[in-house]
């Protein structure tokens, strides 16, 4: 039987948050900068503007589970406001802040929402085409909206709420879409129970709540299930201090001086801090000073305080895969990067590395509670805890294809190691059969690609073609290169990998794409990943040009 919150086995995220409200009032919680300048939030004021909220949101006689939506990059008002959510006893439903004003209607209208908050965004023209009529929007104080009403406003007209609400805890809590890698996004319902129960067996192994001064720094989307759980959640288990980035300008100089204690970063933010070191400190001449003893630490130190990254104690990869070449790259600087694994409908609790036992090239062990087993026929790994989703919204056909007997069906391709760590090895929609009749699963190859440095971006395809393509976006360095030395370089990559692998699979072509790929070109999601099936069907019709274009294994589009 589930337990609740009268019982000292769980709390929920709002427990969290009234302990240490009550318990370090005057001590900063949210640290935003704006215009080059840091505003702290302390427990009491961000308990004092969410408990206003909440009074104003229940003013507006919204029925008891209303979804509230939440367009925004990270700030400290997009935390404010989903504490202000919960304690008024609605479900907050958060969008990634860069998406298009059909999109965002499509959602909004799905979710149901009755009110939208509107926040950091480089431009609101999206919210004023998508949001529905009849919709109450209300704008963040750094919101650079000047037509809804003002978070400012409202709070001021409306007195704190006074009780400490305490949800049912099988009520529902939130409304996660996906970032739609393989299509429309799906709305993942999870209740207060489904996102607390897994806190306990969390901390059991990263051991983070024994942590004093818990620094994290949010730059990754707050609404992506791995941000939220470990920043948000991370941060009200911990009572840790969250610092936000301003903007991508500003990234370097607020990270540094974030210093967090915990981080987490897709793999292309690890490879573009590799590069930035790089650029400065060329690979033979670094390999050299890590040699001589008396050097090694000092150039390890600066490199991390460089970074900002010199207090850190986890720093964590995850969303998609990273190359073990990365890993092993930066634990020779001595940043120890644990790989991990989960998805938005589990909570993002699945797998770790544990700090003092990383394995690289897998995505660690499961966490307590957690249970795993690969299906004999698909490789599919299959997954069962309490902390799974209780369905997709609206969608209960796609709930059941699933969760089937309570085992999540992840949709990756996994094999489990003689230690019992996980090693992802593909998606099992990602397969592909080429004109031989073949199966080709491309994950393994990408990996092998991306530990190329050149390379920022690869994407195996060749659906129905003789053999696969390889599809690659060059990384910032790259592209201010002589191009001979970089088609030396990558057809040097694709013969390694064709020694490696089946005849049917040997890459017959790496084409160095002319576009960036980027999530506003609708190549990559919100997270970054590769949207293969785009990709492939935009370049489907060129691959017998290329497959008979010349005997040069790497060509320009």
């Amino acid at each position: 039987m589930p337990v609740t919150t009268t019982d000292t086995a769980l709390k929920v995220s709002l427990d969290y948050f009234y302990q240490w409200e009550a318990s370090k009032p005057n001590e900063v919680y949210l640290k935003q900068p704006w215009k080059g300048e840091w505003t702290d939030y302390t427990w009491k004021e961000v308990g004092n503007q969410a408990r206003r909220m909440a009074s104003a949101l229940k003013a507006m006689d919204l029925p008891a589970g209303a979804k509230v939506g939440m367009i925004s990059k990270n700030c400290a008002h997009w935390v404010i406001c989903d504490i202000a959510i919960k304690m008024s006893g609605l479900v907050s439903v958060p969008f990634y802040p860069n998406l298009t004003g059909e999109q965002l209607a499509q959602l909004m209208e799905h979710s149901e929402a009755k009110v939208l908050f509107v926040g950091k965004l480089d431009s609101v023209d999206a919210v004023y085409e998508g949001c529905p009529e009849g919709v109450r929007c209300i704008s963040f104080p750094i919101s650079i909206d000047e037509k809804y009403e003002k978070w400012d406003d409202i709070i001021a007209a409306h007195e704190p709420m006074q009780e400490n609400y305490s949800p049912d805890p099988q009520s529902l809590e939130t409304i996660t879409y996906t970032s739609g890698t393989t299509g429309t996004p799906k709305g993942v319902m999870t209740t207060f129970y489904t996102n607390s129960v897994g806190v306990k067996p969390s901390m059991a192994v990263t051991k983070m709540d024994e942590l004093t001064g818990v620094r994290f720094f949010s730059y990754l989307p707050l609404n992506h299930v791995a941000e939220r759980a470990l920043v948000e959640l991370g941060s009200l288990v911990t009572g840790g201090t969250i610092y936000f980035v301003e903007s991508l300008d500003t990234f370097a100089d607020n990270l540094r001086t974030a210093q967090p204690t915990i981080f987490l970063a897709v793999p292309r933010i690890w490879t573009k801090f590799q590069m930035g070191i790089l650029e400065k400190l060329p690979q033979e001449k670094l390999e050299t000073l890590l040699k001589i003893p008396i050097v090694s630490g000092f150039i390890k130190n600066k490199i991390k305080k460089g970074l900002g990254l010199n207090k850190l104690e986890w720093a964590i990869s995850g969303a998609a895969p990273i190359p073990a070449a990365t890993i092993d790259w930066f634990k020779k600087i001595g940043i120890r990067i644990s790989e991990a694994y989960g998805m938005t409908e589990n909570a993002a609790i699945c797998t770790i590395n544990p700090r003092e036992r990383i394995r690289i090239g897998t995505v660690g062990i499961p966490y307590p509670g957690c249970e795993l087993k690969i299906d004999p026929e698909t490789q599919e790994l299959l997954m069962r805890a309490e902390w799974n989703m209780d369905g997709y919204f609206k969608n209960q056909e796609m709930t059941d294809k699933v969760l089937v007997d309570g085992w999540l069906h992840t949709g990756d391709m996994a094999e489990k190691t003689d230690e019992g760590y996980i090693k992802i090895t593909g998606r099992v929609k990602d397969m592909f059969k080429t004109a031989k009749g073949e199966y080709v699963i491309p994950v393994p190859m990408e990996k092998m690609f991306l530990s190329n440095t050149m390379i920022e971006q690869v994407c195996v395809v060749g659906y129905g073609a003789p053999q696969p393509f390889a599809l690659v976006n060059l990384s910032e360095n790259a592209r201010h290169m002589e191009k001979a030395e970089v088609e030396a370089s990558l057809a040097e990559t694709a013969e390694m990998i064709n020694d490696s692998v089946a005849d049917y699979e040997r890459i017959n072509r790496v084409v160095i794409t002319a576009d960036t790929w980027t999530v506003e070109s609708g190549l990559l999601t919100p997270t970054l990943k590769v949207k293969r099936n785009v990709l492939d069907a935009s370049y489907k019709v060129r691959m017998d040009q290329w497959y008979n274009q010349g005997e040069d294994i790497v060509i320009w589009e």
